[in-house]
């Protein structure tokens, strides 16, 4: 999700980058191009807040899942805790398994 999150951002930035630099208005004919593509002055401003959109859930998505990663790696480490707690408390119990290692 975090990987995600950073492709989202990417795709908001750009789109915010080429609404603002790649647009050139012509005041004489009332028109609005975006890379040479004529668009309304409204779909203007509907791709700016789309872009924005855009970086805002990018933001929300890398935030999402670096907090489920840290669970994920704090999960992990109580786990790591609690397997090295049972082996100091039973140290027999890998000779119960019959030869295999448990991982």
């Amino acid at each position: 999700m975090l990987l995600l999150g950073v492709v989202v951002l990417v795709l908001g930035i750009v789109g915010l980058v080429m609404s603002f630099f790649g647009a050139s208005v012509d005041y004489k004919h009332r028109s609005t191009e975006i890379l040479n593509w004529d668009v309304a002055p409204g779909t203007l401003v509907l791709w700016g807040a789309g872009s924005t959109l855009l970086i805002v859930l990018g933001l929300w998505m890398m935030k999402s899942g670096a907090k489920q990663g840290w669970r994920r790696r704090k999960e992990h480490k109580r786990l790591a805790e609690l397997s090295e707690k049972l082996e100091a408390a039973d140290p027999d119990r890998r000779d119960d398994l019959g030869g295999r290692d448990e991982r």
